[in-house]
């Protein structure tokens, strides 16, 4: 079922209890954690626009950052387990609380009025100047143009997945949607649905599906035995060197036709801490796993401006990444030394990139340090008054 609207989107039928942490890695779980009420929709008369801000998630709220000095400029208490992500234009960020997507302007430091509704909010994804918000608890997708958002509630494109599930979905320039398929067991695959949303394509050869990224124009998403590729109109699948492979969180550029994603092979692990990248070329169909010699977690992962791979390592380096060649050409020194949690919603370094600098945070120092890509030379760096979990900010 396919709506368009301007009036707010609206969601919320059956909760989607998510057990496997697997799943939960990019969803939202706060069913014991009840989202905050607190009405910051009216800028502070002493708050100063910020330019380009980064927003960094804590226990209980949000900090909104100057992204040159990295001094927090506005502190907004949330209650709740909160997740943020960019909305795609240069002013808005997507806040994600257990009762949906809210839209914040982080240039003024406030929530917004526009609010997206619905249990589990999940994937958040930009591509196209079109922004794609994934309801796990509904199976609803919702897509606008980013750059509404100026004006307020956006103009709205929605599609309701068949069974709720934790999915995600990607619409390309054209108009087509990309979406996975599956319930709350199982998901298999992933669906095409032209610009009026009925069904061009489907393919099912794709178990677990997780996660995605795109390379062009192209989308690939992780599955439990490698990857699906769905590009000119036909899908491929990219088969995992080992029986079990999964591929759950990737990273995509305009600029290369080869994404980079993460890699666990240990079907059996309570929490794997994999070793292995993997870099899969759209154009050849092939996958290459490449070892770095330490271990990263689901917030390593990033493209730099020059398409390079950049995956934040337990050793406190970024790992640089030729794609086309397949090598680590140089690490840049962050933070020190750390090992991933067993409970993904609990702090661990992240990395968010934005033009030429990489942000990480350092949870054990409550610290945010901004580094150059280029010449790996610290930019700045700042005590934060909480412990940040994640990282992110306004991108376009």
């Amino acid at each position: 079922m396919t709506t368009t609207t301007r009036s707010r989107a609206a969601a919320g039928v059956t909760l989607l209890i998510v057990t496997s942490l697997a799943l939960t890695a990019c969803g939202t779980d706060t069913a014991d954690k009840p989202a905050a009420k607190e009405n910051q929709n009216k800028p502070s008369a002493s708050a100063k626009p910020v330019t380009d801000p980064l927003v960094a998630t804590y226990e209980g709220g949000l900090h909104v950052l100057d992204d040159r000095t990295l001094k927090v400029v506005k502190d907004m208490p949330m209650a709740g387990f909160n997740r943020v992500n960019p909305a795609g234009d240069d002013r808005h960020v997507i806040v994600s609380t257990s009762e949906g997507f809210r839209v914040m302007d982080a240039v003024d430091q406030r929530l917004t009025d526009t609010e997206f509704k619905g249990p589990k909010p999940g994937h958040v994804v930009r591509h196209a100047d079109r922004t794609v918000l994934f309801t796990d608890g509904t199976g609803q997708v919702t897509s606008f143009d980013p750059h509404d958002l100026a004006g307020g509630e956006p103009a709205t494109t929605t599609y309701t997945s068949a069974a709720p599930h934790h999915g995600v979905a990607v619409e390309l320039k054209d108009g087509r949607l990309v979406s996975t398929l599956g319930t709350e067991e199982k998901r298999t695959g992933l669906v095409v649905l032209g610009k009026d949303r009925e069904e061009i394509a489907r393919n099912e050869q794709c178990p677990g599906v997780h996660g995605e990224a795109t390379a062009k124009d192209e989308v690939v998403v992780g599955c439990e035995d490698g990857v699906l590729v769905y590009k000119n109109g036909a899908f491929t699948k990219v088969k995992s060197p080992t029986a079990y492979g999964r591929i759950g969180n990737q990273a995509g550029s305009d600029l290369s036709p080869i994404v980079l994603g993460d890699f666990k092979k240990d079907k059996d692990a309570e929490l794997e801490r994999p070793r292995q990248v993997s870099l899969i070329n759209t154009i050849t169909g092939k996958m290459n796993l490449l070892d770095l010699g330490t271990s990263y977690t689901f917030r390593s992962l990033a493209r730099g401006p020059h398409a390079e791979g950049l995956v934040l390592g337990t050793d406190g380096r970024i790992h640089v990444i030729d794609p086309e060649a397949g090598k680590v050409t140089r690490t840049i020194p962050a933070i020190g030394t750390w090992q991933e949690p067993l409970d993904w919603q609990q702090p661990r370094p992240a990395l968010f990139v934005r033009d030429h600098t990489a942000y990480v945070t350092d949870p054990a120092t409550k610290k945010i340090h901004a580094v150059d890509i280029e010449t790996g030379k610290e930019l700045a760096s700042a005590t934060l008054p909480a412990t940040p979990n994640e990282i992110s900010g306004v991108k376009h």
